[in-house]
């Protein structure tokens, strides 16, 4: 038996001709659908990119316990059993995060891999000289934003762009070992993720007026560009979708070429979606998990059952997909796993979960039953308690602090850690829930997620819900007090929290600050945290009426921004009228040493 995996990053499945896309040049995502089955309840579980792909070799939830972090050692890993097990395993990939500090666990774990450089800000060329960038709308401008422009001039070629090498090698693997047995082939590109970079062949589907400034990489906040502006990204997107697509095309004829179809089995997949100004927001990570960002494609061929063609509206979640694999190659799914194999699934929609659950580190803790979806905000306005449970402390980029791990303890196991204590860690958070509220939404009646409810019967019927899934989940106690949930016995009545948090709801739905409505000036909220922090009196405002913003990661984070930027990078972080209060004090202390000076 073989297997092939074709996954990509952040492919929305709204903009897909299979889900009802219109206007989207994809034509072998179409034909994809018509040789498999495709599922119209696929949801992703632990957010964003590496805690998805911890899911996609554990098959269990993450996010609970542990930020973006590698694979730990008690964990299990997919193409490591099926390797012990004499499956032959490689990945070919462009994904860089396997390659930081965050991740460097998890390419290990195949027999053979190969990556290739120059996605988003990779740190591959070395240039000392600033390359030349265009005027941008881009906020955020750091290391990756300067060294994307450097790794792009080795890339005007398509033949040289790091999807193009991907699919290369993962096409040379397959014409070298099609008459092989036993074999699994990961090609993962990390497109159609931002930045939106791609060539006029593909750009050429999607013809529309622009002239205005270079915008392909929104930055991950609420959105203040024009329409024109909006419509121009997301046209950036869609002609990298397009070239996602003719590289699926290029799978699909190999299979047709190598006649794999007969006993190979065909997963394509993506870790999550984007935001492309729906909800009012660009990109992830900050607001809750909608739709659009969660709620995933995913068509499967087995050739057990030759299925082809066919809709699948089970439940299903990414947590299946490494027992999926594991049973096609006869190899047992370890106890730990708490996903299910799918094979019943896709030849006959076998129905395999209740409720689905999802979230991200210290963000909202979501369940959905494939037609209600509920977000639960933390119960207080601190988002606390919450704590990382790992013995790789590491983040995205490097490794935890010495600041951090001051205050980490050696706590007992968790069910799932096969007897291993854990370092107990203070954790943060980069948005905070309760700025957004606890939301409840009804997919069929509003697919568009623009109607929150407040229905308190339907509301304790999703809590029990998301707290059974908290308990198979083994959820550490802190995060029930986090979310005010009861660890043990019933939830009722007393634990819903939709009506309470009402107001956030309202107050995070509005439109961010507008630049004008604020006075500018060398001491003002137009200025970027950085500079504010040189001047002693300024330091003194922000300090004063918000000394939270400068301690913990989100300082470091935002240090480039203005607060002004910052106001609609976080909700709920710096409200309306904290900013205008910050705006006066600001003009008052450049009021003062103008007088002073004159």
């Amino acid at each position: 038996m073989k297997a092939i995996m074709v996954m990509f990053d952040t492919l929305n499945r709204r903009l897909l001709p299979p889900y009802g896309a219109e206007g989207i040049h994809a034509p072998n995502f179409t034909r994809l659908a018509e040789r498999t089955a495709t599922f119209d309840n696929c949801y992703a579980g632990s957010m964003p990119c590496m805690p998805a792909r911890r899911e996609l070799h554990t098959g269990r939830h993450n996010f609970l316990h542990r930020s973006w972090g590698p694979l730990e050692p008690f964990d299990d890993s997919m193409p490591q059993l099926l390797t012990e097990h004499g499956v032959y395993t490689h990945l070919a990939t462009d994904h860089q995060h396997y390659w930081e500090d965050g991740g460097a666990t998890y390419h290990n774990r195949y027999r053979t891999y190969e990556f290739f450089r120059g996605q988003e800000g990779d740190p591959w060329k070395g240039q000392v000289t600033d390359p030349e960038i265009p005027d941008a709308l881009r906020a955020r401008r750091g290391a990756a934003w300067r060294q994307d422009w450097v790794n792009r001039q080795y890339l005007t070629d398509e033949a040289d762009h790091p999807q193009t090498r991907t699919f290369d090698a993962g096409l040379d693997f397959l014409r070298t070992n099609h008459n092989a047995d036993n074999w699994f082939l990961q090609i993962e590109t990390f497109d159609p993720h931002e930045p939106f970079f791609t060539y006029d062949r593909h750009k050429q589907h999607y013809p529309h007026p622009y002239d205005g400034p270079h915008f392909d990489w929104p930055d991950y906040k609420q959105v203040t560009e024009t329409d024109d502006q909006i419509e121009h990204v997301r046209n950036e997107y869609a002609a990298l979708l397009s070239m996602c697509d003719q590289s699926l095309g290029r799978v699909l004829d190999a299979m047709d070429e190598l006649a794999l179809w007969d006993d190979t089995l065909l997963m394509v997949c993506t870790d999550h979606g984007l935001l492309l100004g729906e909800h009012g927001w660009w990109g992830k990570n900050v607001q809750p998990w909608y739709d659009e960002t969660i709620h995933t494609p995913l068509f499967l061929w087995d050739p057990r059952s030759r299925i082809t063609g066919e809709r699948r509206a089970a439940l299903v979640q990414t947590v299946d997909f490494a027992p999926t694999l594991l049973e096609f190659f006869s190899v047992a799914p370890t106890p730990d796993m708490t996903g299910v194999p799918l094979r019943e699934t896709i030849a006959s929609d076998t129905p395999v979960r209740e409720a689905g659950l999802f979230g991200a580190f210290g963000g909202h803790v979501s369940v959905t039953d494939g037609r209600y979806v509920y977000m639960r905000a933390s119960a207080n306005a601190f988002n606390q308690p919450l704590y990382e449970h790992t013995l790789m402390p590491t983040h995205m980029r490097g490794r935890f602090s010495p600041a951090e791990l001051k205050n980490a303890e050696l706590v007992g196991p968790l069910p799932f850690t096969k007897e291993v204590p854990l370092l107990k860690v203070p954790g943060h958070a980069m948005a905070n829930p309760y700025a957004f509220g606890t939301l409840l939404f009804d997919l069929e009646t509003d697919p568009g997620q623009e109607h929150p409810l407040a229905d308190d019967a339907l509301e304790l019927r999703m809590a029990r819900l998301l707290v059974h899934q908290l308990r198979l989940s083994d959820a550490p106690a802190e995060q029930y007090e986090r979310l005010g949930l009861p660890a043990s016995g019933p939830v009722t009545e007393k634990h819903l929290l939709v009506r309470d948090q009402w107001p956030q709801i309202e107050s995070a739905r509005q439109a961010p600050p507008r630049a004008e409505d604020f006075p500018t000036g060398p001491l003002s909220v137009h200025v970027p945290l950085r500079e504010l922090l040189t001047h002693p009196a300024a330091e003194a405002v922000v300090r004063d009426h918000f000394a939270t913003l400068l301690d913990g990661p989100f300082a470091r984070v935002a240090a480039d921004l203005s607060l002004l930027q910052i106001a609609a990078f976080a909700v709920g972080l710096l409200p309306p009228e904290r900013l205008r209060t910050l705006a006066d004090a600001l003009a008052d202390v450049a009021g003062r040493e103008s007088a002073a000076e004159g």
